[in-house]
């Protein structure tokens, strides 16, 4: 299970430690409690699934429930000593009766899989096998079950139809409608909500992101690694740019979109993908948009003038829902053309210039200088 530092690990936000290395949870006492109170009652479900918006403490919690299990901790937090051995082992991805399952590295292309594959399945089967012997708890970490093909889906269905003595499969899904039904009711499920305002800063706090704390937690919507995700990609400077491109309405600045398009064409690398980041700013700069008029009162601002902003392009339920209709159109509409290799760049423009001939968008009036 040991992972060269060469290789990217697909289950951690860059910038941010891997769940495995994250000891406190924050903001998810429920789902804590549902599980150590079945396992004290001595009847645990072989098969859980984790499920909630990114970044909410999903894998956190799995590598907590793992740690737990195998140390034969008795406290009622998850909570093990740091010094513990399991939880060095776990830490090195050296316990022997844990397995990780995650997107495969593919040697002939030097990149990550896409999916998670039938031979990953085929291993966690190898390991119940071959782990049967030395008794006690075995448990595998599936991260993400969302993003397993097919194949591996299918042959996971067969373990939890018969599953092996003592033990436990832990699946993460940021999209369970994506897994098969069969699949979901042979699990039980513990859903993670996003954290509120104070949780989020407290959060951030403790893994070293003061700077901005209360911008981030607006702009990712109670999650943790989605705000971490953005600090590492200086996503608030982008989103700022987004909020200043359309304060310019309804005469949309040619030379400001052309520089954001232009950003988005830059090449994805160790901090992430350039594309994906902003069509997720702009995607939230809609969304939230949309959210003020609906609301009918000021959001919590994520840039600066952006409170202006959002009341004078969404003054009413009618603005709201043509922003929240452009949102879901068009942010399908530009990743579906990038996983066809179209140009971001031409995409994101597409885009921008769509948005400034919306309805509310032009019947805006123009921003004071």
């Amino acid at each position: 299970m040991t992972v060269p530092d060469d290789i990217p690990e697909p289950d951690r936000v860059p910038g941010a430690p891997h769940p495995r290395h994250t000891s406190r949870i924050i903001g998810q006492d429920p789902a804590i409690a549902a599980f150590t109170e079945a396992a004290r009652s001595g009847r645990l479900h072989h098969a859980w699934l984790l499920t909630g918006p990114r970044g909410t403490g999903k894998a956190t919690l799995a590598w907590a429930i793992a740690r737990w299990l195998l140390s034969g901790s008795d406290s009622h937090d998850l909570s093990v000593p740091a010094d513990a051995p399991e939880t060095r082992r776990i830490s090195a991805l050296s316990e022997p009766r844990l397995q990780l399952i995650r997107r495969p590295w593919d040697d002939k292309t030097s990149r990550l899989r896409a999916e998670i594959t039938v031979d990953e399945i085929r291993r966690l089967l190898s390991f119940f096998h071959l782990s049967s012997a030395e008794g006690g708890w075995r448990i595998a970490i599936i991260d993400a079950a969302d993003e397993m093909n097919t194949a591996a889906a299918n042959a996971l269905l067969k373990v939890l139809e018969e599953p092996p003595a003592d033990a436990l499969i832990l699946l993460i899904a940021h999209q369970p409608a994506r897994l098969l039904p069969t699949i979901r009711s042979r699990c039980r499920t513990l859903r993670l909500g996003p954290l509120p305002p104070a949780q989020m800063t407290q959060a951030l706090a403790g893994l070293g992101v003061d700077d901005d704390a209360e911008a981030l937690a607006a702009l990712s919507d109670g999650s943790v690694g989605e705000a971490l995700r953005l600090a590492g990609q200086n996503g608030l400077e982008r989103y700022q740019q987004i909020v200043d491109l359309f304060a310019t309405l309804p005469g949309l600045n040619r030379m400001a979109a052309a520089k954001l398009a232009d950003a988005a064409a830059g090449r994805a690398g160790s901090g992430g993908d350039p594309f994906d980041l902003t069509i997720t700013l702009l995607d939230r700069f809609l969304t939230r948009t949309a959210r003020a008029g609906l609301m009918g009162a000021p959001l919590p601002q994520a840039a600066r003038g952006e409170g202006a902003l959002l009341a004078r392009l969404s003054p009413d339920d009618r603005a709201a829902r043509d922003w929240a209709d452009a949102q879901a159109r068009l942010s399908a509409r530009a990743r579906a053309g990038r996983a066809v290799n179209l140009d971001p760049s031409a995409l994101v423009m597409d885009m921008l210039v769509e948005l400034a001939h919306l309805p509310p968008a032009r019947s805006a009036p123009p921003a004071k200088s």
